[in-house]
């Protein structure tokens, strides 16, 4: 298996032997969750802004979208560790000369 670099030495790895998304993708998601909440905040403050109605209704349905974007958010990440993994899994097993443990 190829040594782990540093954070800053594999950013600028021009050959891409080393992947950061992978450290780097809970700081994404953290982001995104802070995203959605400010978003869900936003939605609240908005609605009340037009009326107590509105106010009242974003305030039951801002919830739901708040979790059903970090849900999305989630998924996507999940998703592009999948494949980062599948091209470690691929390479570990290249440099094994494809052969099974």
């Amino acid at each position: 298996m190829a040594p782990q670099y540093g954070f800053f030495r594999s950013l600028f790895d021009f050959s891409f032997t080393e992947f950061i998304t992978t450290r780097v993708i809970k700081v994404l998601y953290a982001l995104a969750v802070v995203f959605c909440a400010l978003a869900a905040l936003g939605m609240i403050i908005g609605g009340f802004n037009r009326g107590p109605g509105a106010g009242i209704f974003a305030l039951i349905v801002s919830p739901v979208v708040f979790l059903f974007y970090v849900l999305m958010v989630r998924v996507w990440l999940e998703v592009i560790i999948i494949v980062f993994r599948i091209a470690e899994h691929v390479r570990t097993i290249a440099e094994r000369g494809g052969t099974q443990p």
